[in-house]
């Protein structure tokens, strides 16, 4: 259509030219005619006689000179209706008039001029005026001492008949000439179009994402060769866009699972992208509503990562979280580019170099105090043998030898934990009967039990499975827990041991009435060298290990070792193993 209305738009604007300079024309060369014609008559040597020539016995000029036009009437052209002659006199009165004319005539430039200087300068009116629709000539004549003015009026109906018969003509054409060019115009069109349209149609499936379709090429023109071109692109783009595809799915995956926060913020501030774990690590909802002033303003200006040469860190406390931050600038230098910033969770690191820190100290210290026990002693031994009763004697060697202990049972407890971390220590699996186990358990600790007071109970379901475990891990475990309970429970105390089963597992719950554990103890009870009570501990000889240490053996069991809920003063710990054993692979 738009060629069609090109076309149409192209004949319309040369037939509008054409006819407007036919029509000017036409109008230009009447106008020139009728000045040259009344420029020859009035240039006639006896013409000008006859009218400048007064006769003796004339008593009216103006109609001696009406007489004298009457000749050249023809030659003029004057008929009476569309041109007309006029004669008057110096006042502008009209003496000569066509018959049955209205004497009143219109003062033209060209009359004006005639009147008021062509009689004192014998300087024709004859002015032409191309867009006037009449044409006139005003010619002054001194005949005798008396001045006149021969009018002569052409109203243009002679050119503006032949102008509209001329633009009869002009339409005539226009029509024909538009009705051939719109029929040439859509058969040029449909074959301009046709090839054309397929490309657009198959571009328009190109930006669908549809690259299943080529296109036929049907001639071996320009369009042709664009259109053979068309299909090699859209199979070049095919290949890219998969290859994106790709990359950018291996990229999102990663982005939306990796650990590391990842926000990235435009150049103004605004949040375009982040991770889940952003919004996890930070503790809040990032979205497009969100700006970087709220977020990392107090680690960093913007203005200050957008213009650092490599990157800047930071450091970021949310609760009880600690979290390192990585700022740096992206697509430096462009409109679009902005800041990048990774979030690293480094609480762990935190928590493991303070309980690094604490496990060195603790370690030092637990050491230390039975080796200055055993250096006080033995100095005082080596020094006063002599001066030292027997009985005293005795008695610094046997504190001796409990200081001796306690430091070789820290020293076995730290290297049992260090084999646990570095995965040496397989566990010996086999099947034993559970019931038996907690009987031998009961036996072992009854005469410490009795020796503090203590009711000691066991409670146990009927018919216990036999499990697969590492019986002396899972022995240890077990009187690890009753050991505590027995030295925390004050002197005549109760203490129940009890047993069942759960579906795939057994379970084991050791309950006292002792000093238990405040509640903001709970959650560290298992963590190495960490006790609630450490004056009443290292009376008792604790070393703060051995929950760690039952902790390990039953993670490495694939059970489970809690604190349980319970009404009334004293701790309950609870066991759970499963009866097939830990699975593997």
């Amino acid at each position: 259509m738009k060629l069609v209305m090109i076309m149409v738009l192209l004949i319309l604007s040369l037939m509008m030219v054409v006819g407007a300079f036919l029509i000017n024309s036409v109008t230009a060369f009447y106008l020139e005619d009728f000045y040259s014609q009344m420029s020859d008559v009035f240039s006639d040597p006896g013409l000008v006689s006859d009218l400048t020539t007064e006769t003796p016995d004339e008593e009216n000029g103006a109609e001696r000179m009406a007489d004298v036009l009457d000749a050249y009437v023809g030659v003029l052209g004057v008929d009476g209706r569309n041109r007309k002659l006029y004669i008057l006199d110096s006042d502008g009165v009209c003496l000569v008039a066509p018959e049955g004319e209205n004497q009143v005539l219109e003062y033209t430039k060209n009359l004006n001029f005639a009147l008021n200087t062509g009689l004192e300068t014998n300087e024709v009116g004859d002015e032409s005026n191309l867009a006037a629709d009449y044409m006139d000539l005003a010619v002054p004549i001194h005949r005798g001492d008396e001045g006149y003015v021969i009018y002569i009026l052409d109203n243009k109906a002679t050119a503006n008949s032949l102008t509209e018969k001329m633009f009869l003509l002009i339409m005539e054409a226009l029509v024909f000439g538009l009705v051939i060019s719109v029929l040439l115009s859509f058969l040029l069109s449909k074959t301009m179009v046709t090839p054309i349209q397929r490309l657009t149609e198959g571009a328009m499936r190109v930006a669908e994402g549809d690259f299943s379709r080529k296109i036929q090429v049907a001639s071996r023109d320009e369009i042709g060769v664009l259109t053979d071109t068309f299909n090699d692109m859209a199979d070049q783009l095919q290949d890219t866009l998969r290859q994106v595809e790709n990359e950018r799915n291996k990229l999102d995956t990663l982005f939306l699972h990796m650990t590391d926060g990842v926000v990235a913020c435009s150049r103004d501030g605004k949040v375009i992208h982040s991770n889940p774990a952003a919004d996890q690590m930070l503790l809040r909802h990032i979205g497009p509503e969100s700006d970087y002033g709220q977020l990392f303003g107090d680690i960093a200006p913007l203005d200050q990562v957008l213009e650092a040469p490599d990157h800047l860190e930071g450091e970021l406390q949310v609760r009880d979280r600690f979290l390192q931050l990585l700022l740096a600038p992206f697509d430096r230098g462009r409109e679009g580019g902005g800041a990048l910033v990774v979030i690293h969770d480094v609480t762990a690191q935190r928590k493991n170099e303070e309980m690094r820190r604490e496990f060195v100290a603790n370690v030092s210290h637990e050491l230390r105090t039975p080796l200055t026990n055993i250096r006080s002693y033995a100095e005082t031994l080596a020094e006063s043998a002599e001066d030292i009763p027997p009985a005293m004697e005795k008695k610094f060697l046997g504190v001796i030898l409990n200081e001796s202990d306690r430091m070789t049972h820290i020293v076995q407890d730290l290297l049992t934990l260090s084999r646990l971390d570095s995965g040496r220590d397989d566990l010996k699996l086999g099947r034993f009967s559970f019931e038996a186990a907690l009987q031998d358990l009961y036996n072992a600790v009854y005469m410490e039990a009795q020796r503090h007071a203590h009711t000691l109970k066991l409670e146990l379901e009927s018919e216990l499975p036999a499990i697969v475990a590492d019986r002396e891990r899972v022995l240890q475990v077990m009187m690890n827990i009753v050991s505590n309970s027995i030295k925390y429970t004050p002197d005549g105390g109760h203490i129940t041991i009890s047993a069942g089963r759960t579906e795939d597992r057994v379970w084991m719950v050791v309950d006292d009435d002792g000093i238990g554990i405040p509640p903001e103890d709970r959650s560290r009870i298992f963590e190495r060298f960490y006790r609630v009570d450490k004056a009443r501990s290292r009376q008792s000889g604790g070393t703060g290990l051995g929950l760690s240490i039952a902790k390990e053996i039953v993670n490495r069991h694939q059970g489970l070792l809690e604190l349980q809920d319970k009404d009334g003063p004293g701790l309950a710990l609870r066991l759970e193993l499963k009866i097939e054993g830990p699975d593997h692979g």
